[in-house]
């Protein structure tokens, strides 16, 4: 089987396996994305993510990861959401779940289809594979952008011409010689929508995203209390955040009958805040068992529960957050108190803030309770 021939049947194969788009790239085709991302390192926007620094030279450049590599193929898979996905957004009861985190891991799902796919062309056209679906070193993003599958806009994203934001990406290394396919150019034009759109300002500049303020990486990555300037725009997001992509104009052109290629949990899609903040280690285990949501542990998520509560202004939430002031977690109870200080009149905070103060050995906590107060002093 020819390189082209090969490049065809993976095409054929993928959009069987439900991909959306799948295109080729050269192992060398990335060399400013090195540059890009020691800015960003060297600026701190990875945050707590020391992962990201420690394995900078092999995502910079695939060789580095797989000198044997002759071509990268990306595939797009589409997530896009159903009508009506974000009602949670405007029930401040509920916790807003990331779409993509309310299907079952896509880690999983898509790296079984990639080994058929790959399986499939080694014993046509042999040659060595490995596959990767956000597990390894890997650029995906400029990789995608190399290998025509869209570009990357300003909220750092791929986006596509014929898919729009909603993108899984993951990739297949060969040591067959595929040809590549054409890089993709830019097509955000004068458009701004998804910086605008931030909650928390996360961009501080188009195509430069600053995680230690975005949403998704407060609540997913990141592991201690959120930063009090922060909370209250996180509003309802319990995990993660969708504002920039769903804002994203060429959404319009994604394609037809997306969902039903992943199965959304109905019970995730705007989840009562009460039931969830009430989940121990075992419940919460069992709960998202197979979501992406249980590799973030109970402690965060019941976390950006509490915060959720805070910014429900529902006194009738008060008495679910009251019920974590005595959790095993100082990061539960932290939240808890913070939740308390915006849900509870004055008098009553201060009159627990006293007794809690008097038994609490955790210092965080405790600043908690003090912030509180000071809070309620400033009103």
């Amino acid at each position: 089987m020819t390189p082209e021939a090969a490049a065809d049947w993976l095409r054929a194969a993928a959009a069987g396996h439900g991909f959306a788009a799948v295109g080729i790239a050269r192992p060398d085709a990335i060399v400013d994305a090195g540059a890009r991302l020691a800015i960003a390192l060297s600026d701190g926007h990875h945050g707590s993510m020391d992962w990201l620094a420690e394995t900078a030279a092999r995502r910079a450049d695939p060789r580095v990861l797989w000198p044997e590599a002759q071509a990268v193929a990306m595939l797009a898979f589409n997530y896009g959401p159903r009508e009506g996905a974000f009602a949670a957004l405007s029930q401040p009861d509920r916790g807003a779940i990331s779409v993509y985190a309310r299907h079952r891991d896509y880690h999983d799902v898509l790296k079984g289809r990639l080994k058929l796919i790959a399986g499939g062309l080694v014993s046509r056209a042999g040659g060595d594979m490995k596959v990767f679906v956000d597990t390894a070193p890997v650029m995906e993003k400029p990789l995608a952008a190399a290998a025509g599958l869209g570009w990357q806009g300003k909220h750092t994203n791929l986006v596509s011409r014929r898919a729009g934001s909603w993108l899984f990406l993951a990739s297949i290394f060969t040591t067959l010689p595929l040809p590549p396919d054409e890089a993709e150019i830019d097509h955000c034009g004068s458009c701004r929508a998804c910086l605008d759109a931030c909650p928390t300002n996360a961009f501080p500049a188009p195509y430069r995203l600053d995680a230690r303020r975005c949403i998704s990486y407060l609540t997913i990555e990141h592991a201690g209390p959120i930063p009090r300037d922060l909370r209250a725009g996180i509003g309802n997001r319990i995990y993660g955040c969708d504002d920039c992509l769903m804002v994203c104009p060429w959404n319009k052109f994604a394609e037809q009958g997306r969902e039903a290629k992943l199965s959304a949990r109905a019970d995730l899609d705007a989840p009562p805040l009460s039931v969830l903040a009430g989940l121990d280690d075992a419940a919460f285990r069992a709960h998202f068992a197979g979501s992406p949501i249980k590799r973030t542990g109970r402690d965060r998520f019941v976390r950006n529960v509490l915060v959720a509560i805070g910014n429900s202004a529902d006194a009738a939430l008060a008495p679910v957050a009251e019920a974590r002031l005595a959790d095993a977690s100082p990061l539960v109870r932290g939240a808890a108190v913070w939740a308390l200080s915006r849900l509870w009149p004055a008098e009553r905070f201060e009159g627990a803030a006293a007794t809690a103060l008097a038994g609490e050995d955790d210092a965080e906590v405790a600043a908690e309770w003090r912030a509180g107060l000071g809070q309620h002093e400033e009103v």
